[in-house]
Formats: C-alpha cells, sequence, structure tokens
C-alpha cells in the first residue's frame, strides 16, 4: 500500500510542476485584443438610412415592416430605405429568394447614419432572412 501511496503522490506532483510551468490556454484571459468586431449599433433616435445591395445573380426580393407590398431588386442594384427615428418602434427588413435559395447579409455601418447590407448567395439553409433595428440601435441579422 505504501508503494501505491509514492506513485500517486509522485503524479500529482509532477501534474502540478507541468501546470505550473506550462500554463493552459483555456485559463481565463481580458479579450482586450481578441474579441472579434464590436456589434453594429446607433445612437437611439438618430435618422438612419438603409442601403442594401443586391450580390446575388438572383433578382430578390424586400420588404419593410409595415409595408404590405415587396420590392424586387435586381443584380448589382441597390435600394436605399428611408428610416424614422430609432425611438419609434423596430423596423424590420425582411428578404428573400423566391427560388428558394439561402442568402447571407452582411452589415456595414457606413458613417454615422447609413446602415448598409449585402446580401450574398450562401450555401448553408435556412441562410439568413431579416435584419431587425432595434429601437436601442442594435441590429440583428435573423
Amino acid at each position: 500500500m505504501p508503494e501505491i501511496s509514492k506513485i500517486v503522490s509522485t503524479a500529482i506532483l509532477t501534474t502540478t510542476l507541468l501546470v505550473s510551468i506550462n500554463p493552459s490556454p483555456t485559463l481565463a484571459q481580458t479579450c482586450a485584443s481578441k474579441c472579434g468586431p464590436r456589434p453594429i449599433q446607433f445612437v437611439p433616435g438618430q435618422l438612419v438610412r438603409i442601403e442594401v445591395a443586391n450580390r446575388t445573380p438572383r433578382v430578390l426580393k424586400l420588404q419593410k415592416s409595415g409595408v404590405s407590398e415587396s420590392l424586387s431588386i435586381q443584380p448589382g442594384q441597390t435600394f436605399w430605405f428611408e428610416q424614422a427615428p430609432l425611438t419609434e418602434p423596430n423596423v424590420s427588413l425582411l428578404f428573400w429568394d423566391d427560388t428558394g435559395r439561402a442568402l447571407s447579409a452582411s452589415l456595414n455601418k457606413v458613417n454615422f447614419g447609413i446602415l448598409r447590407v449585402e446580401l450574398r448567395p450562401n450555401w448553408r439553409q435556412p441562410g439568413d432572412r431579416s435584419i431587425y433595428v432595434r429601437d436601442d440601435g442594435m441590429i440583428n441579422v435573423l
């Protein structure tokens, strides 16, 4: 029995030394340089224009919440939506391909008051289907 106790003690001591010499990369650290891009956000109450660019080879459909009819956007075309101040109820922009193919939405805050949405083909289903502009200025892709 004393032999097993020596082996276990030696194993614990060796493990402790190895961990203290070569710390694991999974230890908690700050994310100052590895956080990824900051989420896109606008100031609540600000007027924001939404620019939608069709970067697919197909005609796409767009529909802004509160509007009953959809709009067609040709390949390579860019369409602008004027928006009310962000303190009003949340705004959604729906988009789809009539052929059922998936889309990917890439967002970019061009400047203080313009949100650019580039719609591209996506090979994974179901893909992105809408942009949700919240009244607190945050943007969600759904």
